[in-house]
């Protein structure tokens, strides 16, 4: 995942619609989702953060494009020697661990009516 990307299913504006009533907490609720490159990692989502060039991808998109094709590339390289079955596997177990966390502070104050 490009490092200044974010992925998520609802927009912060929607979520906080949802949860709060209220569209202007969309930087509180952007907060809550954890839609970051470094939130997805941590969580196990993505495997990796791309850099990006000065001033982000959309400055550089040739620059971008390389960087995500040399990632590819290295990723290619790990995967290509494995049989079907290690593939699968290897697979399996990414979706296992996809939100593993340890000991996660949760805010009670998300949720007020």
């Amino acid at each position: 995942m490009l490092e200044n990307a974010v992925y998520s299913v609802l927009s912060p504006e929607g979520y906080a619609s949802i949860l709060w009533k209220d569209s202007s907490k969309a930087e509180e609720a952007a907060n809550a989702m954890k839609m970051t490159a470094k939130d997805l990692l941590k969580f196990k989502v993505i495997d990796k953060i791309v850099k990006e060039p000065k001033g982000g991808a959309q400055e550089n998109v040739v620059e971008t494009s390389n960087l995500i094709k040399e990632y590819i590339i290295k990723a290619y390289e790990n995967l290509k020697d494995l049989n079907n079955e290690e593939l699968i596997e290897k697979r399996y177990q990414k979706f296992r661990n996809m939100g593993e966390y340890e000991n996660m502070e949760v805010n009670k104050n998300v949720i007020k009516k």
